[in-house]
C-alpha cells in the first residue's frame, strides 16, 4: 500500500480491501501491549473484506433485507448437517466479530449489549473449531480466535474509529481492480 500526500487530499492505493484492512489492523496491533498473531489479523482482514458485501452482512428473506438473528442461528445450527453447521458457525462468528469490532458503535442502539454478541461469536468459533480443527496449519485456530475475540474486536474498533475520525474527503481508497469495488 502506498500513500501519496498532497495539500488537497491523501490518496490511499491498495490492490484489495482485504490488504488495506490487514495493514490497518497490523499497524494498530504493533502498538498493542499484547499483540495478536498475524494469522488472526489475516483472518480478521478477510472477514472485514467479505463483510464489505452487504449480502454477506445481512440476511435477505422474502425479498427484504434484514439483520441476522445470530442467537437463533446458533440454536438452529445444532440440527444441521456438519457442512451446513460449519458455514453457519463461521457466519455467526464472522458477523459477530465485525459487529462487535468495526461496527461496535451501532450496538448502542440495540436492545441487547455488546457482551451478548461477543458471547455468540466466541461460542460460534469454539463450535467451529470442533468441525475445522486446523486452519493455516495452526491447530485449534478457531479456538484461538474465540479466546482472542475481544482483543480482535478492540483492534477492529480502533481501525474503525481511526477511519471515521478522518475527514471523509481527506482519504480516498483506490481499488486497483474496479470490478471488485466494495463498501468500506
Amino acid at each position: 500500500m502506498t500513500k501519496a500526500n498532497s495539500k488537497e487530499s491523501n490518496l490511499i492505493e491498495s490492490a484489495s480491501l482485504q490488504g488495506y484492512f490487514f495493514d490497518q489492523l497490523h499497524s494498530v496491533n504493533e502498538k498493542s501491549i499484547s499483540p495478536l498473531p498475524k494469522e488472526a489479523l489475516f483472518y480478521s482482514s478477510i472477514v472485514m473484506d467479505k463483510m464489505g458485501e452487504s449480502s454477506e452482512y445481512f440476511d435477505i428473506r422474502e425479498g427484504k433485507v434484514r439483520e441476522k438473528v445470530l442467537g437463533m442461528k446458533l440454536l438452529e445450527a445444532t440440527h444441521l448437517s456438519t457442512e451446513k453447521r460449519k458455514r453457519v458457525y463461521q457466519d455467526i462468528g464472522d458477523t459477530a466479530l465485525l459487529l462487535c469490532g468495526y461496527f461496535s458503535q451501532s450496538l448502542n442502539q440495540k436492545i441487547v449489549d455488546e457482551s451478548y454478541y461477543q458471547k455468540l461469536g466466541v461460542q460460534a468459533y469454539s463450535h467451529l473449531n470442533n468441525i475445522v480443527p486446523e486452519v493455516y496449519d495452526i491447530a485449534s485456530f478457531f479456538e484461538k480466535m474465540s479466546h482472542s475475540f475481544s482483543r480482535i474486536t478492540q483492534l477492529m474498533s480502533v481501525v474503525s474509529q481511526n477511519l471515521m475520525s478522518n475527514d471523509p474527503h481527506e482519504n480516498l481508497l483506490i481499488i486497483v481492480d474496479p470490478t471488485k469495488i466494495k463498501a468500506s
